[in-house]
């Protein structure tokens, strides 16, 4: 009786296996076809990084003096959260250091930036493909606390405002490199020697990202 038991149970499990694993593949199936709207900020909704900024700071001139803008470089942070795979909200921290003939600013700089990133990974995933580009655009909005060499400011605060445009290479799903531009206007913190001054700059920004 109990040979004829056993029997049964081994003639009967590899029918068992047989129906586990279609069940298993279908999920895995499910899950790479995943199509919401937050399939990969479920997985990764927060990151961390830094950059190198380069900004060529404009030429500026009123009706009695011009001045010539100079290139500076400087590093700068970032923390991040995905809402959907398509927008992220950042802060970010960058020391604002602009310079022209004879005098410049020193700016501690806190931007918030809103991106929208062009993830189509849904369109990859039935052909088990990953998307490795993330083209992205956006906007800042902050605020810099200054000082002034070689000059004197009205203004120790002044609000910022900043347009962004850049590449994300994905190196999987935890790290990305990133290479950006940055237009960055900081209304003007009123000068001594130009009152209408306001810093401006064309930005190029490489960096990398953490996500976790």
């Amino acid at each position: 009786m109990k040979m004829k038991l056993l029997t049964g149970l081994l003639c009967f499990l590899p029918l068992a296996v047989d129906a586990a694993i279609p069940y298993q593949a279908e999920q895995v199936r499910a899950i790479e076809k995943s199509n919401d709207s937050e399939s990969f900020a479920r997985y990764r909704r927060f990151y961390a990084g830094a950059a190198f900024n380069l900004a060529m700071w404009q030429d500026e001139a009123d009706d009695v003096i011009s001045v010539s803008g100079k290139n500076t470089g400087s590093f700068e942070l970032m923390a991040g959260v995905r809402l959907y795979d398509t927008f992220r909200l950042e802060a970010n921290y960058y020391h604002a250091n602009p310079k022209w003939d004879g005098f410049s600013l020193s700016g501690n700089t806190m931007f918030v930036n809103a991106l929208f990133d062009a993830r189509i990974d849904s369109m990859y995933r039935p052909f088990r493909a990953v998307q490795k580009l993330i083209p992205y655009v956006g906007f800042g909005l902050g605020v810099s606390f200054n000082s002034a060499s070689g000059a004197t400011i009205e203004s120790d605060i002044s609000p910022v405002a900043a347009g962004l445009v850049g590449m994300g290479i994905e190196l999987g799903d935890r790290f990305a490199l990133d290479f950006g531009y940055r237009y960055f206007y900081m209304f003007s913190p009123n000068f001594d020697v130009m009152q209408d001054l306001a810093p401006a700059a064309h930005q190029l920004r490489f960096g990398a990202r953490v996500n976790f």
